[in-house]
This record gives C-alpha cells, sequence and structure tokens, in this order.
C-alpha cells in the first residue's frame, strides 16, 4: 500500500533554469527623487545666493555673549518648568484616578482650567498678578496671622511668574500623558501587587509607573521639545532675556533683523536636536522587550 501510495506521488516541481526574478520597477520613486533634488538645490541656491540673509553677521552674532546669555536663561526656563510639569502632572494624574470624587474632580477642574485657556494669557495674568493680589500671606487662614507676608511684586518676579506659567500649564498636559500611561498597564499588575500586601503607593511606585513609562516617555519628550519652544513668549514679560528676546534687543539696534532671526532659529534647532538624542535613547531604555524595529 505504501509503495502504490509513493508512485502515485506527483513529483516535485523544479523551476527551469532560465526563468529569473525580475524585480518591480517603480518609476514614482525616480520622478519625486528629482522632484526634490530640484526642490532642494532651488532653496539651496537661494539661500546661498540671496544677501539679505547676510551670512557673515550671522557668524558674527552666533556665539555673541548676549545670545549665550539667552541661550542659558532658555535652558533654565525649560529645565525649571518641565520638573515643575512633570510633578504636577504625576500628582494630578493620580488624583485623577482616586476613589475619592472631590479629589478626582479637584484634578479635572485644574486640567480643564489650564488646557483650555492660552498659555499668552496665563503668562500675561502672573505678570500682572499683582493688580489681584497685593500680598501673599502664608500663615493661618480666614484671617489669622501670618507668618511671611510679602508683596506680589516682590516674590513673583518676572522669571518666577514664566515658570509658574509654563510649569502649571504643562502639568495639566503632562496629567493626561501620566494618566494615560497608567491605564495603559494592566489591572493585574496592580492586583497582584496589593495580592503580596503593597500599598497603593507602593504599587504605583513599583509596580505601575516603571511599566507605564514606555508610554509615557515618547510623549514627555515631545513637550519637553514644545516647552524649550514656548519659551520664546516670555517675550512679553519684558525682563526676562531669554534667546530670542536677546536676538530682538541686538537687531534693535543694528537693525539686522534676519541675520539675528537666523542665529536665534539656529540655536533653537541645536538644542531641540539634542533633545531629539536624548528622547530616542530614554525610549530605547523603557522600550525593551517592546520596540517593534531593530535595536
Amino acid at each position: 500500500m505504501s509503495n502504490a501510495s509513493s508512485e502515485l506521488a506527483a513529483p516535485p516541481v523544479t523551476a527551469p533554469d532560465d526563468i529569473k526574478a525580475v524585480p518591480v520597477r517603480h518609476p514614482g520613486r525616480w520622478v519625486a527623487v528629482v522632484v526634490v533634488a530640484i526642490v532642494a538645490a532651488s532653496v539651496l541656491r537661494a539661500v546661498i545666493v540671496n544677501s539679505g540673509f547676510q551670512w557673515h553677521y550671522v557668524g558674527k552674532y552666533l556665539f555673541d555673549p548676549k545670545v549665550l546669555g539667552g541661550v542659558v536663561t532658555t535652558i533654565e526656563l525649560t529645565v525649571v518648568s518641565m520638573v515643575v510639569g512633570i510633578t504636577l502632572g504625576i500628582l494630578f494624574a493620580v488624583m485623577r484616578l482616586s476613589p475619592n470624587p472631590v479629589v478626582a474632580g479637584f484634578s479635572w477642574l485644574y486640567t480643564w482650567f489650564f488646557r483650555g485657556t492660552p498659555l499668552l494669557v496665563q503668562l500675561l495674568f502672573w505678570q500682572f498678578g499683582g493688580a489681584l493680589f497685593h500680598t501673599i500671606s502664608l500663615g493661618v487662614p480666614f484671617g489669622g496671622p501670618a507668618l511671611i507676608d510679602p508683596s506680589y511684586n516682590s516674590l513673583i518676579v518676572p522669571f518666577v511668574a514664566a515658570t509658574l506659567g509654563f510649569g502649571l500649564n504643562e502639568g495639566a498636559y503632562m496629567a493626561e500623558i501620566v494618566r494615560a500611561g497608567i491605564l495603559s498597564v494592566d489591572e493585574g499588575q496592580t492586583e497582584a501587587a496589593q495580592s503580596v500586601g503593597l500599598s497603593r503607593l507602593q504599587t504605583l511606585r513599583l509596580i505601575v509607573l516603571p511599566q507605564a513609562m514606555r508610554v509615557i516617555i515618547p510623549p514627555t519628550g515631545n513637550e519637553t521639545i514644545s516647552m524649550l519652544k514656548n519659551t520664546s513668549l516670555v517675550l512679553i514679560l519684558g525682563s526676562v532675556v531669554d534667546l530670542l528676546f536677546a536676538a530682538q534687543q541686538i537687531y534693535a539696534a543694528n537693525y539686522r533683523t534676519i541675520p539675528l532671526l537666523i542665529v536665534a532659529s539656529i540655536w533653537y534647532l541645536a538644542l531641540t536636536s539634542v533633545l531629539y538624542v536624548g528622547q530616542h535613547f530614554i525610549e530605547r531604555r523603557f522600550g525593551r522587550g517592546f520596540s517593534r524595529g531593530a535595536a
């Protein structure tokens, strides 16, 4: 029976030697390459030939002490504001997930208000808050004795007003980012942690947040890059000399507007490029075991 079945089996099919695989042609790709090359060459030629760019002035002011001081201030604003924003984001994300409806409602109200009003308006409110509160009293509430009672303008200087405006606004967005990251972790992780006696805070710190970082890091990196660029809004406060304000002060004196704006753009691109690289390595660190691409 086995011999008969083997005789009836079809012989293996072999391809003739003269048949070769022909790659699929993609003429559209070459057309796209030509178009992109023409556009890039046209832009590059315009940048080089147009004397209005005044590249020699760009090189002259790229490392000007006033510009470098503005770069330092921009970095300080970004770092302090993101520290405040991330801290508030974690706090209000945990509050939003609290079973206490009052705590969860207060977190929702905070997020709703600061996400719903423009950042520029919030900065202006902090700048002119002295018109509403002449002094800031810290002590026993509701008319009790005050421990400290400084004036608003002496306590909320422009740099502090800027960091409060940026930080509180960023905290609302970070709260939603952190909340999404926490919700991405399977509930079984929390149940397993509680079954071995971990408290809610320990579960969050040791089990949930480390796993949620894979989801939290990418949008946090984007928020940091956005914060770096949004610090240019501090220009309206008039006293904090950031990168853009420093460039504006220089071109207001020598009327080299375009070269100074190019200088500011180069520095913003350099700083954001550093953040891109840092975000890449942090994402790879927390995405181990989940990455779909090659390491």
